[in-house]
């Protein structure tokens, strides 16, 4: 009888110690120590539709983060290179028969990211090297002349830059 309450004891505690375990909080409070406001601008240069899509999604998950952690986000995304062609909402047909989920992700993700207050802005040496009509462009992005200088003012405000290509 011994034996049985010593073995019920162990396996009470062990399965104690393992639900504490995965009810550990994951966050960045480290991280965020301290922190009320987060100025950050997305440098966006992308060669695929999908992984746009993709990361679109997560820059959203990101600001939802940010502000579930008690961090209000002051985000800026600065789409340049072949990426303002997955922005048009003007596609070449075959291209959008065969890319229709994801670029419907991403208009999805612009009107969302437009909700939240997130700036959008455009690279216009971009639209003119790929050919893209600016007229194309969601209204809730801003063109803007050169993505590069942009990423320099933005970041000469202390916004801090988060490249992702």
């Amino acid at each position: 009888m011994k034996i049985i309450s010593r073995l019920i004891l162990s396996i009470f505690i062990t399965l104690l110690s393992l639900n504490s375990l995965s009810a550990k909080q994951i966050n960045d409070k480290v991280a965020l120590n301290g922190i009320k406001e987060a100025k950050s601008v997305f440098l966006i240069d992308f060669t695929n539709v999908r992984k746009t899509a993709f990361y679109l999604n997560i820059i959203e998950g990101t600001h939802k983060g940010l502000v579930d952690q008690g961090v209000k986000p002051k985000m800026v995304l600065v789409f340049i290179g072949e990426t303002v062609k997955y922005l048009s909402t003007k596609q070449d047909e075959a291209f959008e028969m065969e890319n229709e989920e994801h670029l419907e992700s991403i208009q999805n993700s612009i009107k969302r990211l437009a909700n939240l207050g997130v700036r959008m802005e455009v690279c216009a040496v971009a639209t003119k090297v790929f050919k893209i009509d600016n007229n194309t462009i969601p209204k809730e992005m801003d063109i803007i002349a050169d993505g590069f200088i942009s990423l320099i003012g933005w970041q000469t405000q202390d916004y801090k830059l988060v490249p992702i290509f």
